[in-house]
């Protein structure tokens, strides 16, 4: 490797492209873990109408996707295609996050409902303008696939611990306000905190990363999205990966419900501070274990990747996580009072959490790896539509997720006003299948596209030749 290209992606940058995407999964992490819990327990709606918003305005907002990959591929900014759309898409967001956890009387609840579903459209819409240039940075900041694997696997690692922040974040607020329950005014403060740490995270991109590959403008009509969407085979790959795979982040959106119908009140010291957990704050205790073991196997999963290729690497994921989700559900529902126990429940989610080493590093990988591999086929750079499918398909994704979670949860007869003496053991089996089996479930069901996935280390040297010498090498 020359030295030239040593140089083009060093750690530090890629470190700050990690950081900037930390900053949008943090807003997301807190809507995705928080929205419904809040609207429940602050707005007093009804857990079940609020999933069947949830899905339909995240669908509905989803027709915005391939519009805005559009608007970025035919963007002629001279600083380039992705940045200038982080600096116009920062400030929306935060804004719109916040709004979300603001409390409104409202004379009824048709108007209550209407809010909560005009909202929710916006601020899925403010998501993906800032998540489609944000993730399609990656196919631009090398032209060498081992420094955007790099950077992939640092920004997947910054991307599970944005997601899993907001559960510290809010029994944070708890504590500046002295609150042993979370109130309106702790959504709120715990809301400006991710502002603040989000935006200016999220906009340390603009600073820290440089489109270093050159995309011109393409112009493309709806037909040739769909087109490329259709023949496009290996992005229909990545794409059915997240659609197939939709229950693989259902935990993430129940976090709080499950945590609350699992455990009653914990309790623990740290020197002479006494802290105690009970309902929606329990979500940090619950997600300790997986978080440590999702962390390790965020670290290791890159390392595995380097030796065995991206597909190799998340079939052997997807073969652990299926397997040890059934096996932990099986015994928590048919093992005994001694396997439904506060340490039975917390090595679940530390065996389970192993799983999601590939969840995000894969599919990232995959399709930086497709927008090169598509180049050298048809001569043409696409990343902002295919960036725009893969915002599509995981936002379509994770609106079965969310919503199939909270709709299960619902089921069960949970609601956010209740206490631990209202749960009984068949409302514990019914949300912990929409926990750990669902998602053990859909992760072998995302292994099934990853059969057919044909970039490998032969495929990837032909496009680094055809990077260099530019010729179509096929």
């Amino acid at each position: 490797m020359s030295k030239s290209k040593k140089q083009t992606l060093t750690f530090g940058k890629a470190l700050m492209y990690g950081l900037g995407i930390f900053g949008v999964q943090f807003f997301i992490g807190y809507v995705n873990s928080y929205q419904s819990q809040f609207y429940t327990s602050i707005f007093g709606a009804d857990l079940m109408i609020c999933a069947v918003i949830i899905l339909v305005s995240k669908v509905i907002s989803s027709f915005a996707d391939p519009i805005i990959g559009n608007i970025i591929d035919n963007s002629h900014f001279k600083s380039g295609k992705m940045l200038p759309f982080v600096r116009i898409s920062a400030l929306p967001l935060a804004l719109m996050t916040t709004l979300l956890f603001v409390k409104i009387p409202f004379a009824n609840s048709f108007l209550m409902y209407a809010y909560i579903t005009v909202t929710t459209v916006l601020w899925n819409i403010c998501m993906s303008f800032a998540d489609i240039p944000s993730q399609g940075m990656l196919a631009l900041l090398s032209s060498d696939s081992g420094e955007k694997s790099m950077a992939a696997g640092i920004s997947n690692t910054m991307r599970t611990i944005a997601l899993g922040a907001p559960g510290v974040v809010v029994p944070l607020a708890c504590i500046l306000t002295g609150s042993a329950e979370i109130t309106e005014k702790e959504y709120l403060i715990a809301a400006v905190i991710i502002d603040v740490v989000g935006l200016l995270l999220y906009l340390g991109i603009t600073r820290g990363s440089k489109e270093v590959v050159q995309s011109p403008p393409q112009k493309m009509s709806f037909k040739d999205m769909f087109d490329e969407l259709k023949n496009n085979r290996m992005l229909l790959i990545v794409f059915l990966i997240y659609m197939l795979g939709f229950g693989r982040n259902m935990a993430m959106g129940i976090g709080v419900q499950t945590a609350a119908v699992l455990f009653d009140v914990v309790k623990f010291d740290i020197g002479s501070l006494h802290i105690e957990l009970a309902g929606e704050n329990l979500s940090i205790v619950l997600g300790m274990a997986s978080a440590v073991a999702a962390m390790i196997s965020i670290v290791v999963a890159p390392i595995i990747n380097s030796k065995l290729g991206e597909k190799k690497t998340y079939l052997a994921f997807g073969v652990y996580g299926t397997v040890t989700s059934v096996v932990c559900y099986l015994l928590f529902v048919f093992g005994g009072e001694a396997f439904r126990s506060f340490t039975a429940i917390m090595l679940y989610q530390f065996i389970i959490g192993f799983m999601f080493g590939t969840h995000g590093y894969s599919p990232m990988v995959m399709l930086s790896d497709t927008v090169d591999y598509q180049e050298m086929i048809t001569g043409r750079r696409t990343e902002g539509i295919q960036y725009s499918v893969l915002s599509l398909g995981i936002k379509l994704s994770n609106a079965i997720s969310v919503a199939g979670g909270i709709f299960i949860v619902g089921l069960s007869g949970y609601q956010g006003t209740m206490t631990y003496a209202d749960v009984t053991p068949s409302m514990q089996n019914t949300v912990t299948l929409a926990y750990w089996l669902i998602p053990g479930i859909c992760v072998a069901l995302s292994c099934i596209p990853v059969l057919f996935y044909k970039i490998d280390a032969n495929v990837k040297a032909q496009i680094d030749d055809y990077k260099k010498n530019k010729v179509d090498v096929l």
